[in-house]
């Protein structure tokens, strides 16, 4: 194993959650008698430059499929945060009719939607088909390949450089991280800015986040690690604000470095040595995750099976990466819980990978009245809950697994 910045080959172990097939690919009824692939999720930090990046065994096509069932647009948290987010873009860089915004794993137009309601001209580029299709249907224009520096070089030389380019929670999935910051610098205008938001290790460290791992999740970022990663493919990092998506992120903000358009921000320097006092430059921030999750597990079996002694039905709610993530290192089944719930169409009437639980809509919910549901994607835990307070109708409750087991009404 090289590391995938730097090309060094001395790494400390960070998490082992065992043999897990891909989180995002959800079974049909058919595929239940057939083996499931699986591959190791491992994770290990390189000690040149404290990039956090998992061990790769299955090429990004076996992640990233036309089938690919992850639609951003089913959260109306995310939905606000995308209109937000355009919002004060346009109003901080003066975006307009003239300007050109480009976003990079556009997915399902969830938040060029918003630009395109504004009258910005924008394009997205994303990869997988089925998402492709439904950012079209919202009359968005979407590239269909992977990016990378020689889509980048393409679209320039089109004449289709950004004074905007979102990258969304995509930071973190790519194998070839050289590679993608590259293409930014080649895409945007002189005096463009680029924005990447993605789960911060710290967060993940410190919240006990270890659903945050799967197999599309090539590498876990700091700011310490963006800002070489950056520096050394064209881009500089001027500025970064904290978000509370996905139990914690950054947003960095950065501009093309042969030009310098942007002014650097001591918000930069701050959060740098903010990493550092939590000693994300060392060994010893690494070393405790493995146990802490390990805990986490245990305490979601331990659950399980007094809730089965007691009789009590349990179903669960969000079929999320993270969600696959913590039902498959537990080891959990059908048996265990008895269906998720997921207002995902694309999702409902198929099976979890690994577990094998079936998807279903909100209306067999209400119909089964669980004694308890699992929130899976605990980030959006307060939207979920309002969402679905009529399981106090039957004296239902909520349990979540991360940082650690709480069961709340």
């Amino acid at each position: 194993m090289y590391c995938r910045h730097c090309g060094g080959a001395d790494f400390i172990p960070f998490l082992d959650l065992g043999l897990a097939p891909p989180s995002n690919s959800y079974l049909e009824a058919e595929d239940l008698a057939r083996p499931e692939k699986s591959y190791p999720l491992v994770i290990r930090t390189c000690t040149e430059c404290w990039l956090t990046q998992t061990e790769d065994f299955a090429d990004r096509e076996e992640f990233f499929s036309g089938d690919y069932a992850y639609f951003s647009s089913f959260s109306g948290t995310w939905l606000d945060h995308a209109k937000t987010y355009v919002e004060d873009m346009r109003d901080r860089f003066g975006l307009g009719q003239h300007s050109l915004v480009a976003e990079i794993a556009a997915n399902d137009g969830y938040l060029l939607q918003y630009v395109k309601a504004l009258g910005i001209p924008c394009y997205g580029v994303e990869p997988t088909h089925n998402t492709a299709q439904a950012a079209r249907a919202k009359g968005i224009e979407i590239v269909e390949e992977f990016f990378g520096f020689a889509l980048a070089r393409q679209l320039a030389g089109e004449g289709r450089q950004a004074d905007l380019i979102a990258a969304n929670n995509v930071l973190a999935h790519v194998p070839d991280i050289n590679d993608f910051v590259a293409g930014f610098a080649g895409l945007l205008k002189p005096a463009g800015v680029a924005t990447f938001e993605f789960p911060h290790i710290l967060e993940m460290v410190c919240g006990n986040q270890f659903d945050t791992a799967y197999h599309e999740h090539y590498s876990y970022l700091s700011l310490l690690s963006v800002e070489r990663i950056f520096a050394q493919n064209g881009l500089t990092v001027f500025d970064v604000d904290v978000t509370p998506h996905h139990g914690g992120s950054l947003r960095v903000y950065a501009c093309r470095s042969d030009h310098h358009a942007h002014a650097l921000t001591p918000t930069v320097a701050a959060m740098i040595e903010a990493e550092r006092d939590a000693g994300l430059g060392g060994a010893a921030f690494y070393s405790g995750f493995q146990a802490s999750a390990e805990a986490a597990r245990d305490s979601f079996r331990g659950f399980l099976a007094e809730a089965s002694t007691a009789g009590l039905k349990v179903a669960a709610y969000g079929a999320a990466a993270k969600g696959n993530t913590l039902l498959n290192f537990a080891g959990s089944t059908a048996r265990d819980i008895a269906f998720v719930v997921d207002r995902n169409p694309a999702k409902q009437g198929r099976f979890m990978p690994g577990s094998q639980i079936p998807i279903v809509d909100e209306a067999h919910l209400i119909s089964e009245q669980p004694d308890r549901v699992v929130i899976l994607p605990w980030n959006i835990e307060t939207e979920i809950r309002t969402q679905l307070s009529c399981i106090s109708d039957w004296g239902g409750q909520f349990v979540t697994a991360i940082p650690k087991l709480a069961i709340r009404s």
